[in-house]
């Protein structure tokens, strides 16, 4: 029997005759089939949302760099961006962002076929280790994403600059605040779906991840500056947009682009904005919808109509999470009871 020694450094590999080649190949195959069907079926649609971040993350590179790479290059330098991303715009904890560069290598060579050099992973938690340390960031992801408000809003207005980008983000976050939407909806809003009315705007808004489409009523506000009607239409004529998407990205020049905002690039704004204005609480692109619905209730508004611009499902338990929260300081158990 041959004698098994290690490989020689400056040595070629073996090479193999074509028949043991297609038996290595159908036992590799045979791998990967076994290990997926043992893989837990939570892990493998958190790869699926893993990539769907690695997704978004590309369409986030792309609407800076005017250039769009494959979601195949997955080296040092991008996997490493993908970390920061991950930790400056999305603000997830350290250990979530781990799990997501393992989800990305692991479907990049599982679906896509690519290998992912050991380099670049390497990296990418060598820029994660420091993140780890971070008490501030390990407690990421334990809350909600506070709920904004009329004050915040007014701040945000306040802060908000006289250019054509500070135009378009106060009608951005202002429109995702009237139509209780999520960022998603808000990216993929159409400037031919927006209609004036006299009572305000009707806004279709579209089907987005499978949620239907729903048509909402946004109604002029009574503050000039956090009327979502008032800002749409500001932004439209100085953008003299009539169709197409809503919200486009605007160069460092002032020239709008044609393609829409992501969702990430939505959200990048609502948080820019606020913490423009100096606002205390990081808001994000839900911030805007939890505020409204908490906004909206705390008003008087009835739960159905809140539902019906918000999307929410009769039974959600987020959207009575929400009312609950709204209703907490309504008759209080501890008010008037002669303390």
């Amino acid at each position: 029997m041959t004698d098994l020694v290690p490989l020689q450094p400056g040595a070629a590999p073996a090479a193999y005759d074509p028949a043991t080649l297609a038996v290595l190949a159908a036992m590799e195959q045979a791998a990967e089939e076994h290990l997926d069907a043992i893989r837990p079926h939570n892990t493998k649609r958190g790869y699926a949302n893993d990539w769907a971040l690695w997704t978004e993350f590309h369409d986030w590179l792309a609407e800076r760099t005017g250039h769009r790479i494959p979601l195949t290059a997955v080296t040092k330098g991008t996997l490493v961006g993908f970390v920061v991303w991950l930790d400056t715009v999305k603000l997830a904890a350290p250990n979530s962002i781990d799990r997501r560069i393992t989800g990305v290598t692991v479907t990049a060579r599982k679906d896509h076929g690519v290998e992912v050099p050991k380099a670049a992973t390497v990296a990418a938690r060598e820029a994660l280790k420091p993140l780890k340390a971070d008490p501030d960031r390990i407690a990421r992801g334990r809350g909600k994403a506070p709920a904004a408000t009329l004050a915040q809003l007014q701040q945000m207005a306040d802060a908000a600059p006289a250019s054509l980008t500070g135009i378009r983000d106060r009608a951005l976050w202002l429109m995702a605040f009237g139509i209780a939407g999520r960022s998603a909806e808000v990216a993929a809003l159409r400037a031919d779906g927006i209609t004036l009315v006299s009572e305000g705007l009707d806004v279709q808004v579209p089907s987005v991840k499978g949620r239907p489409a729903r048509k909402v009523r946004v109604a002029y506000g009574s503050n000039p500056d956090t009327c979502p009607v008032r800002a749409w239409l500001t932004w439209r004529a100085a953008a003299g947009i009539t169709a197409g998407p809503a919200f486009v990205p605007i160069s460092v020049h002032g020239a709008l682009g044609t393609e829409a905002l992501s969702a990430a690039g939505c959200r990048e704004i609502i948080s820019r904005s606020a913490e423009r204005a100096g606002i205390a609480v990081r808001l994000t692109g839900h911030s805007m919808r939890s505020g409204f619905i908490t906004t909206a209730r705390k008003a008087g508004k009835r739960e159905e109509k809140i539902r019906a611009q918000s999307g929410h499902a009769a039974n959600s338990p987020v959207f009575w999470g929400y009312i609950q929260e709204a209703d907490a300081w309504t008759d209080a158990a501890s008010e008037g009871i002669g303390l």
